[in-house]
């Protein structure tokens, strides 16, 4: 609320705004009389000056961008007065509690009153008390280390696994293997993990000792056997870590569950199989939590699907639903005595900062989200609310030969659309692109695989905050039914 009260100078119009939803229209119209210069100014000013992720900016030249005011549970208002239903939290995966959640900022806005920040090279009561917390949902991992994005925090488990390697290995078990179709973000180094072509073209020439290993969905397997695949993905990730050599692979780097590359789930006996190959070959596991992570598949974290141990997890959306900034990189005390081993090398600490990573909002605002999270039993919501989901899109999946299948877990859903079943051929990126605008004009936000596959950006993908109910999850499904009766392939 506090844009609104600095634009509005403190008028009354501020306070009207907390009390619900219902009401919006109206108080969206008395702001604009209110305001003279009204919202045209913020959409100018953006049109003019802002520059926005993932977007080409030439339409704006003659139509203008959104512009977001409000957000109240899962339902957004732009400053053009129109009212949508979020089914992307956030558009990436981010507000897992909803949004106009008073308690987080209540708790933000009275610790950076108390204590604002200090360095990371120091302790503060959040960000003790938050990693504590934290760690008590994560059994065998014992070590935080505080940075305030997902890109940051699997860049630093990076540098950990290289150091390691320099210190401990002469430098030889320094390579990291990657999936294909994983995406761990958007810094040179993340790029060069990234199994996701079209997001890293034409930001090389990359870093050198990264390999990328086979994606694990079955609907597009290449091996021609009926073998479980669980088995025959773990057989060709063995293939390249004997090909490589097994002394010079320091970790893998993996999504419990693919996200950005189509929501994708591990076939049965997957993860055993990987967690047995971490083994044999003194491999470190690396799980990046930074989607699915903080009850998003109906556990604290996807990994705890499976019943692994990783010695790394990276995490940040959901941490802080968005409220503030704030990622993890989580070990084990295992990795973390590595780098105390020899107190009188004055290089063997880890050397390195996140200047914003001493900013006490992100924790404080954890601390309050996973309050939330467990006070209103959002696990047990996601897993209820998230069957029926899948329910609902069996459901469209009988109705509609456009979607080839429909794959998920808790509240994190993905339906891949082919133009024919049984060759699998993927629905053409524009279509999708159409599907989304008629979701969108009907007020509801889905999202896709978008500009990341060549030739299989056709994945529809769904992730409604946790508090999300059946009608929203209707209001969802039907817009998505809406849109595929209209579409023409």
């Amino acid at each position: 609320m506090w844009w609104f009260e600095v634009i509005c100078h403190n008028t009354v119009v501020s306070e009207q705004i907390s009390p619900g939803i219902k009401d919006f229209e109206g108080i969206f119209s008395t702001m604009k009389s209110n305001w003279p210069e009204n919202w045209d100014t913020a959409v100018a000013a953006d049109r003019a000056h802002v520059w926005h992720h993932m977007t080409q900016h030439k339409p704006y030249e003659t139509t203008d961008p959104t512009v977001m005011v409000e957000g109240r549970g899962l339902r957004l208002w732009d400053a053009a007065g129109n009212e949508y239903l979020d089914a992307l939290s956030g558009g990436v995966w981010t507000v897992n509690v909803g949004y106009g959640r008073k308690s987080i900022a209540d708790a933000v806005r009275d610790q950076l009153i108390k204590l604002n920040y200090f360095a990371g090279s120091g302790g503060t009561v959040p960000g003790a008390i938050f990693a504590q917390k934290l760690l008590e949902k994560m059994p065998g991992l014992s070590r935080v280390y505080y940075s305030n994005s997902g890109s940051e925090a699997n860049e630093k488990v990076f540098k950990m696994v290289r150091q390691i390697s320099a210190q401990h290995y002469g430098g030889r078990k320094s390579k990291i293997l990657y999936r294909d179709r994983d995406y761990h973000g958007t810094t040179i180094g993340a790029l060069a993990a990234c199994g996701q072509q079209q997001r890293a073209e034409s930001y090389g020439p990359f870093p050198d000792g990264f390999v990328e290993i086979p994606h694990c969905l079955e609907y597009r397997r290449t091996d021609g056997t009926d073998a479980p695949f669980g088995e025959v993905a773990a057989r060709q990730i063995e293939e390249i870590i004997l090909r490589e050599g097994p002394d010079t692979i320091g970790a893998m780097c993996l999504e419990p569950i693919t996200a950005g590359g189509g929501v994708v789930l591990p076939p049965e006996g997957y993860w055993d199989n990987i967690q047995a190959l971490c083994r044999k070959y003194d491999i470190l596991l690396h799980i990046d939590e930074v989607v699915c992570g903080v009850g998003r598949t109906g556990t604290w974290f996807g990994y705890q699907n499976y019943g692994i141990q990783p010695d790394f997890v990276t995490m940040a959306k959901g941490v802080a639903s968005g409220y503030a900034a704030i990622s993890c990189t989580v070990t084990t005390e295992a990795v973390f005595d590595k780098f105390r081993m020899a107190p009188d090398d004055p290089m063997s600490f880890f050397r390195d900062i996140s200047t914003f990573g001493g900013c006490t909002a992100g924790p404080a605002a954890a601390i309050e989200n996973m309050r939330i999270i467990e006070e209103e039993n959002l696990l047990t919501n996601t897993l209820e609310e998230g069957a029926y989901l899948g329910e609902k899109l069996a459901a469209l999946q009988d109705e509609f030969s456009i979607i080839g299948q429909v794959r998920g877990k808790g509240l994190f859903w993905g339906a891949e659309l082919v133009t024919d079943r049984i060759t699998k051929e993927p629905v053409p990126e524009v279509i999708m692109k159409q599907i989304i605008a008629s979701c969108r004009k009907q007020g509801v936000l889905v999202g896709m695989t978008n500009r990341s596959l060549p030739g299989f950006n056709n994945t529809l993908c769904l992730s409604p905050a946790l508090i999300v109910g059946k009608a929203d999850i209707d209001e969802i499904v039907n817009a998505i039914g809406v849109a595929l009766r209209d579409v023409k392939i």
